[in-house]
């Protein structure tokens, strides 16, 4: 009365219902009766040995160099922010003290928020493009690499 459908022929696995699981590593260690193992060709090459340039002394030295502004710069921010959202939770008296007008400290340490953001990015900026950015030409120039987009 009803169909069943089947999986299509040509496929002794499918067809005996035994599919290794995905992704788990598994293997057959046999091929399945009536098929032959093909030998195990050499893949050739078509790129860079990712690897061996991320192992090298010079792209070391570049993710020091790296890691040298972005960590402190990370942590001095985050310091000041914190510092911010602390003296807005617990020093109400400070920072409602009225500067000029009807400014107070709160106000100016949070405009002071995003221009240290905005100084912060530029610089970034400023040491990615002295610093950072030589080296990584010189290491894709070595290796054969295509020049990155500059953002």
């Amino acid at each position: 009365m009803y169909d069943v459908a089947r999986p299509a022929a040509g496929n002794p696995m499918e067809e005996t219902g035994q599919m290794p699981a995905l992704f788990t590593g598994d293997r057959p260690s046999e091929p399945p009766p009536g098929q032959h193992r093909p030998p195990r060709r050499p893949v050739p090459r078509t790129g860079p040995d990712y690897a061996a340039i991320q192992a090298s002394r010079e792209f070391v030295a570049l993710r020091r160099r790296f890691r040298a502004f972005v960590f402190p710069m990370s942590f001095a921010f985050f310091a000041w922010y914190m510092t911010y959202v602390l003296l807005a939770a617990y020093a109400h008296d400070f920072m409602s003290q009225k500067v000029f007008g009807q400014v107070n400290v709160g106000i100016l340490l949070g405009i002071g928020q995003f221009a240290s953001t905005a100084l912060v990015t530029w610089l970034y900026l400023r040491y990615a493009r002295n610093q950072v950015d030589p080296r990584v030409a010189e290491l894709r120039a070595r290796e054969g690499l295509p020049e990155g987009t500059r953002r």
